[in-house]
């Protein structure tokens, strides 16, 4: 059966930028360009008038900026859109991914010139991944914070909590992180280690919204940190954060990322070093994503004694890399979003998986 092509609206003040994106975008096979705008009226226009399967789109722009056209476009024609941004305005990336925007290409400048075509295979690849993604999934992590997790209410267990938590996430992964930490009313006594893929230049400002945002003290590693409880590290973009033990004690490492690398930073790579030195008492989660990255790790944490938690289908807004931990047989439970911060704070233990959780991957 042939599929359809992907029919995507490129939203760019710059002609030169709005020509360049073009030029990316019919370059595939599996895409099509079917209009530009310079502005956000403009934009909002054609985005009724042509129904686009996809959005890009740069924040900055006349007559209507890109947070006004998203809140418009999310509650009257929700549409996937992919923000297409330069490294300086990390803070207006993030809020965008906040108001509904799925994914963001980071412009390699904020001037028109001939760099930007370096971002070619990335925004591709982002676009061609839109096929999988669920945009009424994005919906429901727009508008209120959700409820609260409190301390100690929650069903018998067990084992005791899990002392670190490390969590997995890709595309819809911002926003999905966000709502987790934000889901406890104070930081739960273990400590997190997070490897979202995001490039170089936009880990550190993530980190800082969430310890700004959150209850959680969130940092961007830098390296030697010692896990402690109650905080967040955040793998920086274009490195991999992995565990090590130093004289006793684990501490992270930051590695470089190789030309070979698939995916970075690791999800693979940070669960494998995790399960080598934490043990039984680690909990690995694996949310929202394209891709299989964490597939690997989750079998490492599975044999060291640790437990695995993916997110559910009816919340991920890419099911790639929760299906994939979830087809190894080796997770423990498959949990919509909105309950992984409770499981997480009574460090869940396996316990039988719920008869819809199978029926969702069959």
């Amino acid at each position: 059966m042939i599929r359809s092509l992907i029919r995507v609206l490129v939203i760019d003040d710059s002609a030169f930028s709005r020509q360049a994106i073009t030029r990316m975008l019919d370059a595939s096979p599996l895409v099509e360009v079917v209009g530009v705008a310079r502005d956000g009226e403009e934009a909002l226009r054609k985005t009724f008038e042509l129904q686009p399967d996809l959005i890009t789109v740069d924040l900055e722009m006349p007559r209507m900026d890109g947070f006004t056209f998203l809140r418009v476009v999310m509650s009257k024609r929700p549409t996937p859109v992919i923000v297409v941004s330069g490294r300086t305005g990390e803070e207006d990336v993030f809020r965008a991914l906040e108001l509904g925007a799925v994914d963001f290409v980071c412009k390699p400048s904020p001037r028109a010139t001939p760099e930007l075509n370096n971002i070619e295979h990335e925004l591709v690849r982002k676009v061609h991944a839109i096929r999988d993604l669920r945009i009424e999934k994005v919906q429901t992590r727009i508008g209120p914070a959700p409820a609260r997790v409190q301390q100690g209410v929650a069903p018998s267990v067990s084992r005791s909590p899990s002392k670190v938590v490390v969590i997995g996430s890709s595309t819809g992964g911002p926003a999905s992180l966000m709502q987790v930490f934000s889901s406890f009313v104070e930081a739960p006594p273990c400590s997190f280690v997070v490897a979202q893929h995001m490039p170089a230049g936009f880990t550190r400002g993530f980190a800082e919204r969430l310890d700004r945002l959150t209850r959680m003290r969130a940092f961007e590693a830098e390296g030697g940190e010692t896990l402690a409880p109650g905080t967040v590290l955040i793998a920086p973009g274009g490195k991999h954060l992995e565990l090590e033990n130093v004289k006793g004690r684990v501490v992270t490492r930051l590695v470089s990322a190789g030309d070979r690398d698939k995916y970075t930073p690791s999800v693979d790579r940070l669960f494998e070093s995790a399960a080598k030195h934490i043990g039984s008492e680690l909990l690995a989660v694996v949310l929202t994503g394209m891709g299989d990255d964490g597939r690997e790790g989750v079998r490492s944490v599975h044999l060291s004694g640790g437990s695995v938690i993916a997110e559910s289908e009816s919340t991920a807004v890419i099911f790639g890399m929760p299906q994939q931990a979830i087809r190894t047989g080796l997770v423990d439970q498959i949990l919509p979003l909105g309950e992984i911060a409770a499981a997480i704070q009574i460090g869940y233990r396996a316990s039988p998986r719920r008869e819809q959780d199978h029926e969702e991957t069959s």
